[in-house]
């Protein structure tokens, strides 16, 4: 399908509001040459039309992914605008494009460069999600489980159903310093309000009390002797354990652990 005009869109950066851009350039005949949410509007290069976020034709959009090209894709829509890629709404619209081109089969188009890109980074995306399943640490403050993740993909929204159910009778609280977005579930309150995924542009946090510290000496020491120090093989360990993942991992901090691996306000 091939419009004549061409636009630039910017929106608010929800998936509802990329799911709006979809349905404004169809309704209009308009191909996009670029999508960017608002923050990012300095980087446009053509003139670009402010598109408000509408419920009901991001509901129409996603429900037309599902019937005109598969569920599947529906599934891979949403885990591709989790990633870390810088222009994923451009490459989400044009995967759009094909599948409603195609239906089905673009799914298995992978020498196509867009399907392969999807791909490759919901590919991505997975992996440090499930390594982040083993690469979280908790401290308590108060009543509750604190941890502090830096991904480079948003994975809270894949965490949230394995720490959910495995601190189901917890309250716990993850934040994502690298996009400003917490994962929070609590035991008050109605049943369908305790676990919330929330926008938070900071996260400042006590200092840990003396037992908080004692256990993390504690976990510090049983790391260290645990290891077996003739099997060590540091290159191993970080094709398996990435310095990135590093920062928050107690186990890894080589000095006073008395702040641990929480500072005390996180920005």
């Amino acid at each position: 399908m091939n419009w004549a005009r061409q636009s630039a869109y910017i929106y608010d950066g929800s998936f509802d509001g990329f799911l709006s851009c979809v349905f404004e350039s169809y309704d209009r005949k308009e191909e996009a040459v670029d999508i960017r949410p608002s923050e990012d509007n300095l980087y446009v290069l053509f003139d670009a039309v402010w598109v408000e976020t509408d419920p009901v034709k991001a509901a129409r959009v996603y429900k037309g992914i599902g019937v005109k090209i598969c569920p599947a894709a529906q599934e891979l829509i949403r885990n591709g605008f989790l990633t870390c890629m810088s222009d994923k709404e451009l490459l989400l619209y044009r995967f759009l494009r094909l599948g409603f081109q195609y239906g089905r089969t673009v799914m298995d188009m992978l020498t196509e460069d867009t399907v392969h890109r999807l791909h490759k980074a919901v590919k991505h995306l997975r992996t440090e999600s499930h390594a982040y399943m083993g690469f979280v640490r908790f401290a308590v403050y108060g009543d509750v489980l604190v941890a502090v993740i830096e991904p480079k993909n948003q994975v809270l929204p894949l965490l949230a159903p394995h720490f959910c159910d495995r601190y189901r009778g917890e309250s716990f609280l993850i934040y994502d310093k690298t996009h400003r977005q917490v994962l929070m579930q609590r035991q008050d309150g109605p049943p369908a309000d305790r676990v919330g995924l929330f926008c938070m542009e900071e996260l400042i946090l006590p200092e840990p009390d003396d037992e908080e510290k004692s256990y993390r000496r504690l976990w510090k020491q049983f790391y260290d002797t645990v290891a077996v120090r003739e099997r060590s093989n540091p290159r191993a360990r970080l094709s398996h354990m990435p310095k990135r993942y590093w920062t928050q991992l107690t186990e890894m901090q080589q000095s006073d652990l008395s702040s641990g691996p929480f500072p005390k306000r996180l920005r």
